[in-house]
């Protein structure tokens, strides 16, 4: 089995099915089937695609993605998504690294595309904006099974350039299985889709399982403005949504978000703050539930239960075929409510890094992935993520781990967000600084703010600094963007000198 295959059970089932909704326009699972032929055709024919040869998918979020996915793997090559967020530079990167020489585009990007046309010019583009037009061929798929290679996924590359992730066939399928079982994705199910197709995240639970499942895709037009995202959603009966904490703690604005067909929203991407959970489940009735998994595991890896308990602050449990585990810098497995690293184990596990023996040695010991998250585990199975292991401050030689303080400086009133990251100390080795986004229109006293965290934490956690700011850096998907607060002055000092 392999993921072209798997699509084309699904369209043999539900041949005239709404597959995916974008604004007035829908696509039956025939008619995205008939535009995945006629990519694959245009790539195999047309572009000398051979199978094995890696072709960029470097789309906004539109309907052609599901085609251009499923082509690819129809004509048995390997699809690397791209984000439009990137510059030339970085998308030249990717392409070179990946060695890919075709490009799936889109008019709206021509002016970007000049910039990496000239940095590599023997570059190919297919622009989604001409599949209608193409022939469709009535053509097999090329054969790929569970083990050979379906994606790169890039990772986001917050230090130092991202790498590849290479996932297989069989890890997708294996992931796809899991998330329909885990989250209880039923055939009548509609996921809306607001995040970057191209993020690890809405790859598989956006796309691929609803697609293989049979169930349907509510593609959102626009985020801007959230009203439009309400009716949206009610008009074609979204019932899950997958996003990131940032988005769902922009909807604690909309008064009737409540009255909307939702059956379950799914957080992911980043930590969801203890503080944005209870105010989101207060206000309205369908509930909230975290999961993770690193783009190196397709990505999902664990999900709070939708029909058992929900344990605010924790990751939730391994999905179904999955295991994980706590482990010391030895690879020895740590006990009940030990912090070390989370390691992970499972057909959703990729291959490696392509092109980096190196850093796949250091992620893949003895059949774990070791995900460079810092946590632990309860007596009842539950994990809690702690911190990335790269963002883990050390104060006198003790741990201190970033969320936990930001943990609290939500509590305290008109917080919108924080992030706290290590500043170097010629004494101490590094000292924790927080940067905080106030309420829109509220002004925050720093000292009072400090006062607040001295009572509810070791005085070696408190911040030294606390900076208020506008917004916090965020990569495309969301994510805070902890390296360039590493670097920021916003008083205009320099970083203090390490010893």
């Amino acid at each position: 089995m392999n993921l072209a295959q798997a699509f084309a059970d699904a369209v043999r089932r539900n041949p005239n099915k709404t597959a995916l909704c974008w604004g007035d326009a829908e696509y039956t699972f025939e008619q995205l089937f008939a535009l995945t032929l006629a990519v694959s055709a245009a790539l195999r024919h047309s572009f000398g695609i051979r199978p094995g040869d890696r072709v960029a998918v470097w789309l906004k979020n539109r309907p052609e993605f599901v085609p251009a996915l499923f082509g690819i793997a129809q004509a048995g090559a390997v699809i690397v998504p791209i984000s439009h967020f990137l510059k030339p530079e970085e998308i030249a990167f990717i392409l070179r690294d990946s060695g890919a020489t075709t490009v799936i585009s889109e008019r709206s990007l021509a002016e970007a595309a000049k910039g990496v046309s000239t940095l590599l010019p023997s570059l190919r583009f297919s622009l989604a904006e001409d599949f209608e037009s193409l022939p469709v061929p009535q053509e097999t798929a090329v054969d790929r099974n569970e083990k050979d290679l379906a994606a790169l996924l890039y990772t986001s590359g917050t230090t130092g350039h991202p790498k590849g992730a290479m996932l297989t066939h069989g890890n997708f399928l294996h992931n796809v299985n899991s998330c329909l079982l885990a989250l209880d994705i039923r055939a009548e199910d509609r996921i809306v889709v607001a995040l970057p197709q191209f993020h690890s995240f809405m790859f598989t639970v956006g796309t691929l399982t609803p697609m293989l499942a049979g169930a349907g895709i509510l593609l959102l037009k626009t985020l801007h403005p959230f009203k439009q995202v309400l009716e949206e959603i009610t008009r074609h009966h979204g019932t899950i949504l997958p996003a990131v904490p940032s988005f769902y703690r922009a909807l604690l604005g909309v008064a009737d978000f409540g009255k909307l067909p939702l059956k379950l929203c799914v957080s992911g991407g980043a930590p969801l703050p203890l503080e944005l959970y209870r105010a989101f489940t207060t206000q309205f009735p369908f509930p909230l539930r975290e999961g993770y998994g690193p783009t190196e595991s397709s990505p999902v890896a664990t999900v709070n239960p939708i029909h058992g308990e929900n344990r605010p602050g924790s990751i939730g449990k391994p999905i179904p075929g999955v295991e994980l585990s706590i482990r010391d810098e030895t690879g020895l497995e740590l006990p009940t409510g030990q912090t070390g690293e989370i390691c992970i184990r499972g057909g959703n596990v990729m291959l490696g890094y392509w092109n980096q023996p190196e850093e796949t040695a250091r992620a893949l010991r003895k059949g774990w992935l070791y995900t460079g998250d810092m946590g632990h585990r309860d007596a009842d199975g539950y994990f809690f993520i702690t911190d990335r292991k790269k963002d883990m401050l050390l104060v006198n030689g003790i741990n201190v781990y970033p969320r936990e303080v930001e943990e609290i400086i939500h509590q305290f009133p008109n917080v919108k967000e924080s992030a706290v990251v290590g500043w170097p100390d010629p004494r101490r080795g590094e000292q924790p600084v927080a940067f905080v986004v106030p309420t829109e229109g509220i002004h925050l006293e720093e000292m009072a703010l400090l006062k607040f965290i001295r009572e509810r934490l070791a005085d070696y956690k408190v911040p030294r600094r606390v900076f208020f700011v506008v917004s916090l850096p965020r990569n495309a998907t969301g994510k805070i963007l902890k390296t360039e607060l590493r670097q920021a002055r916003p008083d205009g000092s320099t970083p203090p000198a390490t010893t």
